[in-house]
């Protein structure tokens, strides 16, 4: 197992972005081009990949939010390697990550169909936040965010 931060270029982060993409497009629905509008990875400097047996599985990214948190992006685990604590590892480097980039918070957004994400962020400390920015009055969203110790 190991952990490499890279960045949007990366050819295996772009094929889990493409497995990511085609699952929300099942799970949100009718609201998938309004929320793919904002998930351009070509801006994303900082990704996260994890690897298995020299395997691409899971990955995750962060971008500037404002002067003071991240955005948490593109958070994916393949199907049969989910809840063994890959996402939460993943996560955890983004927040490392974060902090020595000297940022204080993370925030993301996640879709309330996606069951199993608003768990998890729950279970990782954040806390729901209003909606932000594109994602005010979408019923389907929901906003985290966390202070980075």
């Amino acid at each position: 197992m190991k952990l490499v931060r890279t960045n949007s270029n990366n050819e295996d982060f772009i094929a889990l972005v493409k497995k990511l993409d085609a699952y929300l497009k099942i799970t949100d629905g009718d609201e998938h081009d309004f929320y793919n509008q904002f998930n351009n990875i070509d801006v994303l400097k900082h990704v996260v990949i994890y690897y298995e047996d020299e395997l691409p599985i899971a990955c995750g990214a962060i971008k500037k939010f404002d002067e003071t948190a991240v955005e948490v992006k593109r958070m994916y685990v393949e199907a049969s390697y989910r809840n063994k604590g890959i996402a939460g590892k993943i996560l955890k480097e983004l927040e490392v990550w974060a902090k020595e980039l000297g940022y204080k918070k993370c925030v993301l957004e996640t879709g309330k169909r996606q069951v199993e994400a608003v768990q998890f962020y729950h279970k990782n400390n954040y806390k729901v936040t209003l909606n932000y920015g594109q994602y005010k009055g979408m019923q389907n969203s929901v906003c985290f965010e966390k202070e980075l110790k």
